[in-house]
């Protein structure tokens, strides 16, 4: 992406990233992701779109903040960095951890969002929550991974993942984005991260979306089930559901995904 610049928001200090041309879009990612491990992802968007994306706090080259951290505090730092750029309005698209940030903000701030993408995201409550991932900590190298992997996709069994070596390669660099060694502060900003996530819950104010609203899942997704993508869309006024052949990855996994998600954006 083009500029790199930093801005102090909300006590804290994000590192963020513009580019592309057309409507204004608000790119938020997922759970231990940064700009950096989901730049194919964040540029399948500034094909068509005047895209803004950051790292979340503690995580990538943005600053880690004193926490712990709630959800309203990511939610602010994307409402506070879109007033640093300018934006008044914008549309917004959420990959999990970011579905959770994307329905803070449409809530706490809904005349500020033109257009919503929730996608494998969950909205806590009695609308469900998205699998406990601080649990995972808990677990060998050799569990944690087999877990995860049955997490990201239930067909992910090694019979199914040797007949599909799409899918083994997806499951490969979905790892390494992770390997190597990390700092003791961006461990930290994952634990704040994830503890936040925790807390999340958004049913009871989900009414206060008030812009068009695409929920994407997929339908083998044990991370964020599909029951919880059809739960947040049954809550948002005048929300659509959209359910594809994959798991938590799905927009790499059924090629009409990314596209709907693209076009519904566009509209």
């Amino acid at each position: 992406m083009g500029a790199v610049p930093t801005v102090d928001v909300n006590g804290t200090r994000l590192y963020y990233e513009r580019a592309g041309t057309g409507p204004r879009l608000l790119f938020l990612n997922g759970s231990g992701a940064t700009l950096a491990t989901s730049r194919p992802l964040v540029e399948a968007f500034t094909g068509g779109f005047d895209v803004v994306a950051h790292d979340q706090r503690g995580l990538g080259r943005s600053r880690l903040a004193p926490g712990p951290y709630a959800m309203a505090d990511y939610a602010e730092d994307a409402l506070g960095l879109l007033d640093r750029v300018g934006w008044p309005t914008c549309r917004v698209v959420g990959i999990s951890f970011g579905g959770m940030v994307a329905q803070e903000v449409a809530v706490t701030a809904p005349a500020r969002v033109e257009r919503l993408a929730l996608v494998c995201t969950s909205p806590g409550g009695a609308g469900g929550s998205s699998y406990p991932l601080h649990e995972l900590a808990e677990l060998s190298d050799t569990a944690r991974a087999q877990v995860w992997r049955r997490l990201l996709d239930t067909r992910f069994t090694d019979a199914w993942l040797a007949d599909h070596p799409d899918d083994r390669a997806l499951l490969d660099m979905l790892g390494a984005r992770h390997a190597g060694a990390e700092s003791e502060a961006v461990r930290r900003g994952e634990r704040d991260q994830l503890e936040a996530r925790r807390g999340h819950d958004v049913w009871d104010r989900l009414g206060r979306i008030a812009c068009p609203t695409l929920v994407a899942g997929g339908r083998f997704d044990a991370l964020a089930p599909p029951a919880n993508s059809q739960a947040l869309a049954g809550r948002i006024p005048g929300a659509a559901l959209r359910l594809y052949e994959g798991g938590h990855a799905f927009l790499a996994q059924d090629r009409r995904a990314l596209p709907d998600v693209l076009a519904f954006l566009a509209a």
